[in-house]
């Protein structure tokens, strides 16, 4: 009997130190959802400002307050992005279009959750005297091939009744590479997401075209299609506090958040003078035309075999 009493008190004990446990990983969240506990969401992020609100809501607390933990892993490549998203390493990641429809053109079935704030600019080098694009034409622009950049690039060219082929494309898939060859006068142009291009200008370049002037905005954050279905809850508690994010970045002095975004994000140094942030905007699905024409623009080079529809692409979680 002494033994049974004995068991039975130490089974009372574990299960107490097993609650206990439990409701600690929960992170303490208030959100209507906390009840149950939520899986880990893992997400990659890129050196770039669409970043910015993950690195925030991190910092702040606002994913702990959802009782949601977030694995941020930050990569410097987008191939190496793509890589850990195929791999099953992560299960969202800041990307693009053009990520999204090269990853289901593969086989592998990704979901646009929102469009980002990116911004992808053209800047000429400080001795360079060409003032819009066609000034450009003939000369030395770099890109890098079959990208968002290249895409950006395209559009813009096409505004000014140019094609691909009226500019020399220099291909520099580096993007630290190509921002120090037009700042050593080896390039008329390049173009740059942040912070590279505030640093270019900064540094002496021009700003060109960019395509916030195109009112175009290729970036978007996607996630698996077993993370849509598995996880849809986490992600949208992860929406909850990348939109409090927001409103911080948007409504709190610059110098308050700085150094810890230039430090966390691996921004160069000089980006903390340079960097001219966007307003930022709570998540929203991408906009119908620019996934058309992402797509009819993948479809003309013979990237992307299938047209692929909005509904194709684009799912909807932003909803609670």
């Amino acid at each position: 009997m002494h033994y049974k009493k004995s068991w039975k008190k130490l089974l009372s004990l574990g299960l107490a130190a097993v609650t206990m446990l439990a409701l600690a990983g929960c992170g303490g969240g208030q959100s209507s959802s906390s009840s149950g506990g939520k899986q880990t969401l893992a997400i990659g992020l890129m050196p770039d400002t669409d970043s910015l609100p993950f690195l925030i809501a991190e910092e702040k607390g606002y994913f702990a307050d959802e009782g949601l933990k977030v694995d941020i892993q930050q990569y410097k490549s987008a191939m190496d992005r793509d890589s850990a998203l195929q791999s099953g390493n992560l299960d969202g990641a800041v990307s693009d279009m053009l990520a999204a429809s090269f990853a289901k053109d593969g086989g592998f079935d990704v979901k646009i959750t929102s469009a980002t704030d990116g911004s992808y600019k053209l800047v000429a080098g400080k001795e360079e005297p060409a003032k819009d694009v066609q000034g450009l034409k003939g000369k030395d622009v770099s890109v890098s091939r079959n990208t968002i950049i290249e895409y950006v690039t395209d559009q813009m060219l096409a505004k000014a009744n140019m094609q691909g082929d009226d500019i020399n494309k220099v291909i520099i898939p580096q993007i630290p590479t190509r921002l120090e060859m037009l700042q050593n006068g080896k390039l008329a142009a390049a173009t740059l997401p942040e912070p590279m291009a505030s640093i270019a200008i900064h540094n002496g370049g021009h700003l060109i075209n960019s395509s916030d002037n195109l009112g175009i905005n290729p970036g978007v954050i996607v996630f698996t299609e077993k993370a849509t279905k598995d996880k849809k809850k986490e992600i949208q508690a992860m929406y909850r506090a990348y939109n409090r994010a927001v409103d911080y970045l948007n409504n709190t002095p610059r110098d308050e958040y700085i150094d810890f975004v230039i430090e966390k994000a691996g921004f160069p140094a000089e980006a903390k003078d340079a960097l001219v942030l966007p307003k930022y905007h709570k998540a929203v699905l991408p906009e119908k035309q620019d996934v058309t024409d992402c797509i009819k623009w993948l479809n003309a080079k013979d990237l992307v075999k299938e047209t692929y529809s909005y509904d194709d692409l684009v799912i909807n979680l932003l909803g609670d």
